[in-house]
């Protein structure tokens, strides 16, 4: 399991796709006031290096104990939302829009997912100032997985996803 600080300084991947204005306080408390929640500080210490886009290869999936949709043995994480209104990009500004367009639970800061699955800051047993957890939705499967009790905790046990033993649910489907 890497330490914080090592993902951190290795997290982002290359490549502008996703990528948002550089982190302000003011955006900062802007996000906190439209979501209505408190923004992990391990978090925004990833978000002041890169506003959001491509993680790394070396940290694009959190190993799970039990199968999802995606895999046997993880979820994806291949890129996340920053903070932002760039055209045609994704941010934790359109998590409430999201919630409500694929009927997800609330309050909730999405991640990364693609409207079928997502990862998201769950507020639902903290409180909207409180330390979030980090879970998995399957909206497809309407299922949910707890992946870590906080996003540092998270961040920690993400991994490369060829180093996980199963290839994603989608590329062992499309194999004859």
């Amino acid at each position: 399991m890497a330490r914080f600080d090592e993902v951190k300084a290795t997290f982002w991947g290359k490549g502008l796709y996703g990528v948002q204005s550089p982190l302000t306080d003011a955006a900062v408390q802007e996000a906190e006031a439209q979501l209505g929640i408190r923004l992990p500080s391990a978090l925004l210490e990833i978000l002041r290096i890169q506003n959001g886009g491509q993680v790394a290869s070396q940290w694009n999936a959190f190993p799970t104990k039990v199968p999802t949709s995606w895999s046997k043995d993880h979820v994806p994480l291949e890129e996340m939302m920053g903070i932002g209104r760039r055209e045609n990009q994704l941010s934790l500004l359109d998590t409430p829009y999201l919630i409500e367009e694929w009927e997800l639970p609330s309050p909730l800061a999405l991640l990364s997912g693609d409207g079928h699955c997502w990862i998201a800051l769950d507020y639902r047993s903290c409180g909207r100032q409180g330390e979030p957890s980090v879970t998995w939705f399957d909206t497809d499967e309407n299922t949910e997985l707890t992946l870590a009790a906080d996003f540092k905790a998270f961040v920690e046990q993400l991994n490369r996803a060829e180093n996980l033993g199963a290839d994603s649910a989608n590329e062992t489907a499309a194999t004859p």
